[in-house]
């Protein structure tokens, strides 16, 4: 498969990674010979890459730590939680979780993978595709850290329901930092009533958007007042927010990467960077990648613990009738850098 810019997409090609509705049903299943009609729907819906299948590079997985079967769980319950939320009536901690508990299990099976969130978005999904990254790369970096079953259990909780409070948030609530508007006020209050869940999933949500240098929301405290929980969510929280354009325009995984470094010590704590680095993939499977020898390839391989050296695969040949295809391994090429990435 490759990962390409939706731009880029011809009717034709089949498309090798499945979008989901906003309820976790299937819109379009992988395989599917995708029609002019298809890629414009998916441009109106908001969509911007895309996993297509190729046959050159037919043995290229993504290489997902969930399985799909717990991907339409998670995004089903989410949106039958906050539309409960959002219409008045009551939900259910013990249906959020078993959402966890699967994904905790897909967590702890594929341990050795790094993280791709390259699901696939949509303007109607975009909400509950973001709880499930935060919550997906939350657990990873928890389980770095050696955190417990029962304390990965409270972190990924607090990470599916980190934004739960935006249901119904009043229009310029967002920066009101004092104010029990704020929705990391109005989610603490949610999730505290909920005599099922610990009280530090409701501090999760409260705390995710404090800053360790004291100048976050909604209260300004700083360090180790902010729960650990609530720094590795915040830290999962900008990446997916930055990768995927909800905060500004979508960055690539690397440079995202780049720019929460440059947080380190003032927004973002510095141990749980380090952890975050090693648990997240920069250049994704998939990827065309032009290296500094100016040839270009696709992304074939991660090597787990060092994701900003992956194998490339290249062609090299002064014809198509006489190419020689090869894998380089900028684990082994230490010379050889990604000078930038495809799009």
């Amino acid at each position: 498969m490759k990962y390409v810019n939706v731009e880029s997409v011809e009717a034709g090609e089949l498309l090798g990674k499945t979008v989901y509705s906003s309820n976790g049903t299937v819109l379009l299943s992988a395989g599917v010979q995708l029609t002019v009609y298809m890629v414009n729907t998916l441009k109106r819906i908001g969509v911007t890459m895309l996993y297509i299948q190729d046959e050159a590079y037919k043995d290229v997985d993504a290489e997902d730590i969930l399985d799909e079967t717990t991907k339409r769980a998670i995004i089903n319950e989410m949106s039958v939680t906050l539309e409960s939320i959002r219409s008045g009536k009551d939900w259910s901690p013990r249906k959020v979780a078993l959402s966890i508990e699967k994904l905790l299990n897909d967590v702890l099976n594929g341990r050795e993978m790094l993280v791709q969130l390259t699901d696939i978005r949509t303007k109607d999904n975009a909400q509950y595709v973001h709880a499930m990254n935060v919550c997906l790369l939350s657990s990873v970096i928890g389980l770095n850290m050696g955190l417990n079953y029962n304390q990965l259990k409270d972190l990924a909780v607090g990470a599916l329901l980190h934004d739960i409070g935006k249901v119904g948030e009043p229009p310029g609530s967002g920066s009101a930092a004092n104010s029990s508007l704020h929705h990391t006020w109005r989610g603490f209050e949610v999730i505290k009533n909920k005599r099922e869940f610990s009280l530090l999933v409701a501090h999760t949500a409260l705390q995710h958007h404090e800053h360790v240098d004291g100048t976050g929301m909604p209260r300004g405290i700083k360090g180790s007042d902010i729960h650990l929980f609530a720094r590795i969510v915040s830290v999962a929280n900008i990446y997916d927010n930055l990768i995927n354009g909800l905060s500004k325009d979508s960055l690539m995984p690397h440079e995202a990467c780049e720019e929460m470094m440059a947080l380190s010590g003032t927004k973002l704590d510095r141990d749980i960077l380090i952890e975050f680095n090693k648990s997240v993939s920069v250049y994704p499977n998939g990827t065309a990648v032009r290296l500094s020898t100016k040839e270009t390839g696709v992304i074939v391989r991660q090597h787990r613990g060092l994701p900003g050296r992956p194998v490339i695969r290249v062609a090299r040949g002064s014809t198509r009738y006489s190419l020689d295809v090869v894998e380089i391994d900028l684990a082994q090429h230490t010379t050889v850098f990604i000078e930038a990435v495809m799009t």
